[in-house]
């Protein structure tokens, strides 16, 4: 079947314009087949222009302008479905796509195979996930596992973007970022499990730079056809993601649609307290037995209570054996232990050589 071309622009005017005269709203497909119908769409792309240039230097207008004029690839009458694969959405020999997110489109709750980040820049938006619905104000972002069924609906002129990254780039191109012991990175192992439920992380970023620039660049990259474009922008998002585990790490909102609530709250406490913490003191505070907070640990996290425990107290060890002459006895008390000898062996056990021998490698293996 051939593949067809329209532009952000053109395809954005269609739903608008329908919006303003009808007073009622399409979906994309909707807006895809009624192109069609007025004969305008192309067989072939049109470049994006000026491909050395840092878009991310532009404001967020000029930089709405260009992505007016980039193509996207459609195909008409595809219809209307509630599971989407990654095959279809992700360009072939690409590992992000990266989209401004309609507006003015019908909500129509959805789920796919891949990971979909949702990172609004200016304005507002609805975000609809499984049976609920929230606003989402400017700053704000959220990670959306896979099998989760959501949308997201914009009512004005507000400007989302809509990254889309393949499962097995996280288990290849993102392996460093998702080695680390915060919310965020266990959240990734998390969701690239085939059992996992629908849930999503959400991160007020605020007015970050950073994350401007860095979204803006990495949906560029993700439009220009040379062979470096595919790296270069896996890259950027690299920068995006590693913005958020630098600033905001401590503070996100994971939901987990089977507890209804707030699971962060409970990894900020294992997190804050893990010295002395008992799973019977965690399971009182927030009111669970103590088998159906160890199921709830397993399913966000991967790891059993204990476990989790153990990597926190050891990332931060490592931590202190590599910033500070701090004896081995002194930070074993720090990090929980009351006995160095049984830090020592649960050290080697996770690291494969003594803390004295770590730290003098410079924790290199």
């Amino acid at each position: 079947m051939p593949e067809y071309y329209t532009s952000f622009g053109t395809l954005q005017e269609e739903l608008r314009s329908y919006y303003h005269r009808t007073g009622k709203r399409m979906q994309f497909i909707e807006a895809v087949d009624s192109l069609s119908a007025k004969g305008l769409l192309s067989s072939s792309p049109a470049a994006l222009s000026d491909n050395a240039r840092m878009f991310g230097r532009m404001d967020g207008a000029e930089f709405n302008r260009v992505v007016d004029g980039i193509a996207v690839p459609v195909q008409p009458s595809g219809g209307l479905r509630d599971r989407v694969d990654e095959q279809e959405m992700i360009p072939l020999l690409r590992d992000v796509f990266i989209i401004r997110h309609p507006r003015y489109t019908r909500p129509y709750r959805h789920m796919h195979n891949y990971v979909e980040i949702d990172y609004v820049v200016e304005g507002s938006c609805r975000f609809h996930f499984e049976g609920a619905t929230q606003a989402l104000a400017a700053g704000d972002l959220c990670v959306i596992a896979p099998r989760s069924l959501h949308d997201i609906e914009i009512i004005d002129e507000s400007t989302v973007y809509c990254i889309m990254l393949r499962r097995s780039t996280f288990e290849s191109t993102f392996f460093s970022l998702l080695s680390h012991d915060d919310v965020l990175s266990l959240f990734f192992r998390t969701v690239l499990r085939e059992d996992a439920g629908p849930n999503y992380l959400r991160f007020h970023a605020g007015d970050m730079e950073c994350m401007r620039f860095s979204v803006q660049n990495a949906m560029a990259e993700c439009h220009k056809a040379d062979e470096f474009s595919n790296s270069c922008c896996i890259a950027w998002v690299n920068i995006l993601l590693a913005c958020l585990l630098r600033s905001h790490s401590g503070a996100p909102v994971l939901h987990d649609e089977r507890m209804k609530a707030d699971f962060s709250m409970i990894l900020r406490e294992i997190q804050r307290e893990y010295r002395s913490l008992t799973l019977s003191e965690l399971a009182e505070r927030f009111h669970y037995s103590k088998p159906h907070l160890c199921t709830l640990i397993r399913q966000n996290t991967g790891l059993s209570f204990t476990a989790l425990v153990k990597r926190i107290r050891m990332g931060k060890a490592v931590e202190y054996l590599l910033s500070s002459d701090a004896p081995v006895g002194e930070i074993a008390e720090r990090v929980g232990y009351h006995s160095a000898d049984h830090f020592s062996r649960v050290f080697r056990g996770s690291y494969g050589v003594s803390p004295q021998e770590y730290r003098r490698r410079g924790g290199k293996k």
